[in-house]
């Protein structure tokens, strides 16, 4: 089974996750601020990490951009109080993978670390490198470039982008996308995929005569590498 690390301030809710997780025969660690979670990243390998928001010393944005800088790639799926758009937008440009919202079901968070390590082991298989017509896409650097200009996606971008040219020429829905890009399913009361298309659409296609994501209405996008 994975390993995980949770990393929440309320110490009563961390311990209780540890042990539903560790009586399911997964291999738990837990630290209880910021900084604590930091040096535990830093010194030893997990499969997912699970950690609050807001948090004394540091927060879970700040850990989060932090620990990406050091070039960790482990799955970071964020717990929160906080869940409005904006905040799992935040937690998702800040390098997260997944955001639950609290309270939520014990049987849910399970579900979503399946998923976020079913992912980042098959990503460990998957070609390196990815192309398409003048798009190059390093998986090791998670950098895309466009003529060999380096587009400057964030994470989230970067994983809409590979899935995208994973299925160049199918048109993929909104759900579908949320799906496999975030792990969730679609909620129709937030337009999180439509926000990042248009991130995306802003860097990968601005300024070029060929659009490389069209809109098709009423079904979702289209991605043609051609």
């Amino acid at each position: 089974m994975p390993s995980l690390l949770i990393i929440d301030d309320q110490r009563d809710f961390a311990d209780s996750l540890t042990k539903g997780l560790c009586e399911l025969n997964y291999e738990v660690d837990t630290a209880y601020n910021g900084e604590e979670g930091k040096r535990l990243v830093l010194t030893k390998k997990y499969d997912v990490i699970i950690m609050d928001v807001i948090m004394p010393k540091v927060d879970g944005i700040h850990l989060c951009r932090s620990i990406r800088d050091e070039g960790v790639t482990t799955p970071v799926l964020f717990i929160s109080a906080l869940d409005n758009v904006a905040d799992k937008i935040s937690g998702l440009e800040a390098g997260g993978d997944d955001y639950l919202a609290k309270p939520f079901h014990f049987d849910e968070l399970v579900a979503r670390i399946k998923a976020l390590s079913r992912r980042y082991s098959s990503e460990t298989t998957t070609p390196s490198a990815l192309r398409a017509n003048g798009l190059f896409i390093d998986r090791v650097k998670m950098s895309a470039y466009r003529e060999g200009k380096d587009l400057g996606l964030t994470k989230k971008e970067f994983r809409l982008l590979e899935y995208f040219i994973r299925n160049e020429g199918k048109v993929l829905s909104k759900a579908e996308l949320a799906e496999n890009v975030w792990d969730v399913d679609f909620d129709t009361g937030t337009n999180i995929v439509e926000v990042y298309v248009n991130y995306l659409r802003n860097k990968l296609d601005k300024g070029y005569d060929k659009k490389m994501i069209a809109t098709k209405f009423g079904m979702g996008y289209v991605f043609n590498g051609e």
